[in-house]
């Protein structure tokens, strides 16, 4: 049964009962907050194992807090799913692009949530691979969740990690983008492919020298991606 600790991150009281509520009763441990402030100063104390974050917050927005704890370094591995009311694409890809690991929107059912907690919670265990690959100029360490660059460390999301470490066991292959949505993200996600260009994205701006001209990661045209056999 579950242990981990969440924090619960949402100014409408009636949201931050029934999700307590429920996950209280999946044997997890509930920390809350009901404005962003006092959120992230919970999260920088109590440092939770994951972070159920709303956007439209007061004080300090969603995307605000997100922002910040990305920026600090002890709490910065905290997997955050945002909820939000709002449909539009803008704010799905913004969170994400700040680092959140998933996104849900208002209203969702507790058994959608619940099942994407443990997706994340799942997916933010250290592997137990102990294989390191050199390539070049970089060194990943699968174990270590570690990626150094010409010697530097490069820092990057739980979910760069997995989708360059995907990439990397099935070097040579086309990978299309709704099997690394599957693979990383663990369930269906309605189709929004854009989330693994973006990610893709950040991934290039991290690993690759020219990330417009990339050498490691290709992309299929109306495909999707894969990584190069050097």
């Amino acid at each position: 049964m579950p242990n981990e600790k969440v924090l619960i991150i949402d100014d409408e009281s009636n949201i931050v009962e029934l999700i307590k509520y429920n996950l209280e009763m999946n044997c997890y441990k509930v920390l809350y907050a009901y404005d962003g402030n006092e959120g992230l100063n919970i999260a920088r104390e109590e440092k939770p194992d994951l972070i159920l974050l709303d956007i439209m917050l007061p004080k300090m927005d969603g995307f605000d807090v997100c922002k910040e704890i990305k920026k600090d370094k002890d709490i910065e591995h905290i997997p955050i799913i945002m909820l939000t009311a709002k449909g539009e694409e803008f704010d799905k890809i913004l969170g994400l692009e700040l680092g959140a690991d998933d996104y849900i929107t208002k209203p969702f059912s507790i058994r959608e949530l619940l099942a994407r907690i443990k997706a994340v919670m799942r997916r933010n265990k250290k592997e137990e691979s102990s294989q390191v690959i050199k390539l070049d100029n970089l060194i990943i360490d699968f174990d270590k969740h570690e990626v150094l660059k010409s010697g530097k460390k490069v820092d990057l999301t739980l979910k760069e990690f997995e989708l360059l470490r995907l990439l990397i066991l099935n070097k040579g292959k086309v990978l299309t983008r709704d099997f690394l949505l599957d693979k990383i993200w663990g369930y269906e996600y309605y189709g929004e492919t854009r989330t693994v260009d973006v990610h893709v994205r950040h991934l290039r701006q991290k690993i690759e020298d020219d990330d417009k001209n990339p050498r490691y990661i290709e992309t299929i045209r109306g495909i999707g991606y894969k990584f190069k056999e050097q």
